[in-house]
């Protein structure tokens, strides 16, 4: 079965975010092939988002909702339900990841 991938707001503005970073800091082409590489990590969950893990930071606490995929250094947090893959944040893994997670996703 393949899953419909969403990726809300917020996400898309990490993605954003994540561009101007690189284009700003590097390159366009740099910053370009590294949200495509994202992008077709996001892409691939279709196929099988079950691969993803717990991230640590929310399985301490019990919290089994979400999962996550790395394209180092980011971390890509998402939620499976029914039919869908829902792409939460895209986030350096290298900044605070609990506190990070707690307002993005513990609200």
């Amino acid at each position: 079965m393949k899953f419909e991938i969403v990726i809300i707001a917020a996400a898309k503005s990490d993605l954003r975010e994540i561009f101007h970073y690189v284009e700003l800091n590097d390159s366009f082409e740099r910053a370009d092939m590294l949200v495509d590489g994202v992008e077709r990590a996001i892409a691939a969950l279709a196929e099988m988002p079950q691969r993803g893990h717990y991230p640590p930071e929310l399985d301490r606490i019990g919290n089994r909702e979400f999962r996550e995929i790395h394209f180092k250094p980011y971390r890509i947090i998402y939620s499976i339900r029914e039919n869908e893959v829902i792409i939460h944040c895209v986030l350096d893994g290298r900044r605070d990841m609990q506190t990070l997670l707690q307002q993005r996703l513990l609200r």
